[in-house]
């Protein structure tokens, strides 16, 4: 590593920490955008699970959200946080959350980690959260804002999603928050006896699905059309070109 990345991404590390500290007089105003947008955006589209909800509402969004764009943090839109990613709408994290049917004894994947907001959500709600991020920078901020915030059930590595996370296999529950052109294989070989596997697959239209193993055998559901940022890596690249 050079000198100038090193610099680099210790300014990024040290940003994400400087985002975790806001003046008090903030915080309460965020608070309540906060609870507007989970009765406003979440709760009135059909995200009924309790423990979504109060997750929805415990985890500050803010804290996730570049400086430069943290007065939209409680808007219903995904926001960048550079190197071409995003943070995603609040209701889309809730509704993948939702639909992973997660609970306090869950351990769980998340492919994308990103800014870690989608990590700190489950980390409110299951046993332990695998997150990886191909972004290096971005998986050393988001590790940065995690650890300043107390979620010490989140682990984060930089590396390529699509070989998930196979030391910590079988998941209960797998999250990908990037869309692949298909459902990658090792994704659904780390998946555990009826766990479930939600993610948005396609490249110019894409679907949210969610897939079940059920007695050995893998069921797909369909959902609703979606816009994540596409898949990309080593491993989807050797895909592609074997098409």
């Amino acid at each position: 590593m050079s000198l100038f990345n090193a610099i680099a991404i210790n300014f990024s590390v040290l940003m994400a920490i400087n985002f975790a500290y806001l003046p008090a007089q903030n915080e309460k105003k965020l608070g309540s955008e906060r609870s507007k947008m989970v009765e406003e955006q979440i709760v009135s589209r059909g995200v009924s699970a309790p423990r979504v909800i109060d997750a929805m509402h415990a985890v500050p969004r803010h804290r996730f959200v570049p400086e430069s764009h943290r007065r939209y943090s409680y808007g219903d839109y995904p926001l960048p946080i550079g190197h071409e990613q995003t943070i995603s709408q609040p209701y889309i994290v809730a509704l993948m959350t939702e639909l992973l049917e997660v609970d306090s004894g869950s351990i769980v994947l998340e492919v994308g980690t990103g800014s870690g907001y989608q990590a700190a959500v489950l980390s409110e709600i299951v046993r332990e959260v695998y997150s990886i991020e191909i972004v290096e920078p971005l998986a050393e901020r988001s590790t940065a804002i995690l650890d300043s915030l107390g979620y010490e059930n989140v682990h984060v590595k930089a590396g390529d999603g699509f070989k998930g996370w196979p030391e910590h296999a079988p998941f209960d529950a797998i999250i990908v928050t990037c869309a692949p052109p298909q459902i990658p294989q090792p994704l659904l070989d780390q998946l555990a006896e009826g766990g479930r596997l939600v993610i948005p697959v396609g490249e110019d239209r894409q679907e949210l699905k969610r897939v079940l193993r059920k007695d050995g055998k893998i069921v797909e559901e369909s959902g609703i059309a979606v816009r994540f940022v596409p898949m990309t890596g080593p491993a989807i690249d050797s895909v592609a070109r074997g098409k």
